[in-house]
């Protein structure tokens, strides 16, 4: 392939300061289409052409590079304020609107540019191209984000629980680079990294380490991590960076890109389904396309130890990173050269349906022909362990005990899948079998008798469960799971609510002990077909360690709390005809 490649262009930003900035583009004279994606994980190492050793761009950015410039792009790639080779201090988030309106200008005016930009990229790379597109850069055309927090910044909380894994794995690929960026200004010494390489080594010692707020080494370097543990509810802080109006000022066609077993799934579905909705012109929110695969975050060759998906979901395969490149060259060619190739006439969704393992077109997110059909949680007392008598049912429960276990924070449920602790799973979140899990006293399970026909479940998940315990703050978290005939049980999806946020994540209220509340727990979303032979199972416990932080049970504040605040909280499950516990889930009937 002939390609130009200049490195470490110094492109000045409003304020003076100077970004490092990597150019791709073919090598014959021309104007061409740009490509941009920013991000603070070190351009140098993560681009794949020929003859580079380290070819993680290619599942950083979910595209093959070289196709994309052999195609006729220019791609630019820009480590962020303050990271590697750019000038400035690194706060997330808070210059990627400026910076971004500033490059994508750049970009446009060049001698090889034929002035019309999109972007692409995943997780911090798709939130810096929601931040630029917010401020509405008049080349920008069309945008790809592909598994992103939250447009206005990362939100490290779900249900109310903090994610420690999510975050002290982020702050692992961004810590190390600001001690070293201090070291050379003399504001760290050698001791600070060595502290920080050991810390990070550990990871399982830094997500049991207590108090949360415990964390030295990222004192200097990071000291946002204690801002957001500082503020559990969903107050000011959070609302100035994440106004819930920001798509009215997104004003292109969007394609989303995202995974079924991504820690930011939900983020991906909403800013879809709020595009299609609230964006800021008719063309936006007519043109908002959805791709939703089988993979974990940034997940598209490596695949999961226990599942294989086959090549049509290409979980393990470049073949996944080949067919998203054609998608977002598709997409580019006629947003930004105006090719005339079906894609406004295309169905906007496309969906690996997990089980059969297919890919498969629809017309929208969720799909019109949903069914939501409660499953109700029955059992005579005992739906401890996968062992014990719960079952899942579509008929009511008129008459039942109520199910109940022991939640101690010492010992809590451990997360398999979804950066967990065994250091297998670190960084590969995905359907892993819960068996072993199954097994504790404080895991009730509740599973339908084998299915005689296949059951698709496709769309979001919520569970509503009617609660008492003994503490006045405790969680309640639930999974949905597909049990195959030989027993594996294979995750599908998770939730969890601090039962303190039950009413808003605004303003938290205790429980009252033993008194019964009804929860609405927000299960994420999946497509999957349960096969005939398989059942469907439910867990419900009070712990996905350290997907989500320990609850103390004491109401206090727990980001402070040490081990010895812990206290054990008796929980209780409820489900007869007064409080009919049950999951809502998404059944797809269609004939054939």
């Amino acid at each position: 392939m002939n390609v130009i490649i200049e490195q470490n262009s110094m492109i000045p930003m409003r304020d003076g300061i100077k970004l490092a900035t990597d150019i791709y583009r073919p090598a014959q004279e021309g104007q061409w289409p740009v490509l941009v994606t920013r991000h603070p994980y070190n351009k140098d190492f993560r681009f794949p052409f020929p003859g580079w050793e380290d070819r993680r761009m290619a599942v950083e950015v979910n595209l093959f590079a070289e196709r994309v410039v052999e195609a006729g792009y220019v791609i630019v790639v820009q480590d962020v304020r303050g990271r590697y080779a750019s000038e400035g201090d690194f706060i997330p988030f808070l210059f990627d609107a400026q910076d971004g309106v500033d490059t994508i200008a750049w970009a446009a005016s060049q001698p090889w540019s034929s002035g019309q930009v999109g972007m692409f990229g995943v997780s911090y790379q798709a939130l810096a191209q929601w931040q630029a597109a917010i401020a509405q850069p008049a080349a920008l055309r069309a945008l790809a984000p592909s598994q992103s927090p939250h447009a206005g910044g990362l939100y490290p909380y779900q249900g109310g629980a903090f994610m420690p894994a999510m975050v002290l794995g982020l702050l692992g690929s961004l810590v190390p680079e600001e001690v070293k960026r201090r070291a050379d200004k003399g504001q760290a010494t050698s001791a600070d990294m060595e502290q920080l390489t050991q810390a990070l080594g550990d990871f399982q010692a830094q997500y049991t380490r207590l108090p949360l707020t415990d964390q030295p080494v990222l004192r200097n370097p990071a000291p946002y991590y204690f801002d957001w543990l500082a503020h559990p509810d969903f107050d000011d802080y959070w609302r100035t960076s994440r106004p819930e109006d920001f798509y009215k000022h997104v004003s292109i066609p969007t394609l989303t890109i995202s995974g079924w077993h991504d820690i930011f799934l939900l983020n991906d579905l909403r800013q879809h389904q709020g595009m299609k909705q609230y964006g800021g012109s008719a063309l936006a929110r007519q043109q908002q396309h959805l791709v939703v695969g089988p993979w974990a975050h940034g997940n598209f060759m490596w695949g999961y130890p226990d599942r294989s998906y086959g090549e049509g979901g290409a979980a393990a395969s470049p073949l996944a990173v080949s067919m998203l490149t054609d998608i977002q060259l598709r997409w580019y060619d006629h947003w930004l050269k105006g090719l005339d190739n079906g894609v406004e006439q295309a169905k906007p969704v496309r969906i690996f349906v997990m089980g059969i393992d297919q890919w498969r077109e629809e017309e929208a997110w969720p799909l019109p022909d949903t069914h939501y059909r409660p499953y109700y949680l029955h059992s005579g007392g005992h739906a401890n362990t996968a062992h014990g008598d719960g079952t899942l049912s579509t008929k009511q429960m008129v008459q039942g005990s109520e199910d109940v276990y022991c939640y101690d924070p010492h010992n809590p449920v451990l997360t398999i899948s979804g950066f967990a602790i065994d250091p297998k799973q670190q960084g590969n979140p995905g359907p892993y079998d819960q068996r072993e899990i199954e097994k504790r006293e404080d895991v009730l399970c509740y599973t339908t008798a084998p299915l005689e026909h296949p059951v698709e479940v496709t769309g979001p998940i919520e569970l509503v469960l009617y609660v008492s315990s003994s503490a006045c703050d405790t969680d309640f978290t639930g999974k949905l799971v597909d049990v195959h005939p030989d027993g594996r049980a294979e995750r599908l999806t998770d939730g969890i609510l601090r039962a303190r946020y039950r009413e808003s994540l605004e303003q938290p209220v205790l429980m009252e002990p033993d008194y019964i509340y009804e929860l609405h727990i927000d299960l994420g979303a999946t497509s999957n077909v349960f096969l005939a032979g398989h059942r469907i199972r439910l867990e419900v416990s009070s712990s996905n360690f350290p997907r989500f932080d320990r609850n103390s049970n004491t109401g206090g504040t727990i980001a402070t709390e040490q081990a010895e605040d812990f206290v054990p909280a008796i929980n209780h499950v409820h489900h007869n005809e007064a409080y009919p516990s049950h999951v809502i889930l998404p059944i797809i009937e269609r004939a054939g």
